[in-house]
């Protein structure tokens, strides 16, 4: 049953990525998942917001903390279409949530296993499960086809 429940909350992350792809930034998407139901969306946009930390993460741990009143979002699943940076690693750290789920890893930036390993760093007080490569062809497509088209 969790595979499924993980694979439609992908789903709308991809469509947020979609989302930054139409706006022309790089198409990553995340969704805030507690309870069952969505309490944070975002999408990159950097460009758009002039914003270097405008990442689809933190866009959608910013609003699942207005939604859920709190900054700790202890009860909640992060799903994301790449695996996180450092900044991005860090801020979920920071925001204790409970759980990530994200696409396609990052051989170039990935804070979570590909670089370097911000999430569950042994000197760090939070620990979080993490399940990589849900719908990851479909991300990692995603992404391939954008900078294929820029180039």
């Amino acid at each position: 049953m969790e595979v499924v429940t993980d694979e439609l909350n992908m789903e709308e992350a991809l469509r947020e990525a979609a989302r930054a792809q139409a706006a022309g930034e790089v198409p990553v998407g995340a969704v805030v998942v507690c309870d069952g139901r969505v309490v944070g969306r975002g999408w990159n946009r950097n460009l758009g917001d002039s914003d270097p930390t405008a990442h689809a993460e933190i866009v959608a741990l910013r609003e699942a903390g207005r939604t859920v009143g709190n900054h700790r979002l202890l009860d909640c699943e992060m799903f994301v279409t790449i695996e996180p940076c450092a900044m991005c690693a860090g801020a979920l750290m920071h925001a204790r949530l409970k759980r990530l789920v994200y696409g396609a890893d990052d051989p170039k930036a990935g804070a979570v296993h590909s670089v370097m390993a911000v999430l569950n760093h042994p000197q760090l007080n939070h620990r979080m499960e993490v399940t990589a490569g849900v719908l990851a062809a479909r991300c990692q497509e995603l992404l391939r086809s954008f900078f294929r088209a820029r180039r």
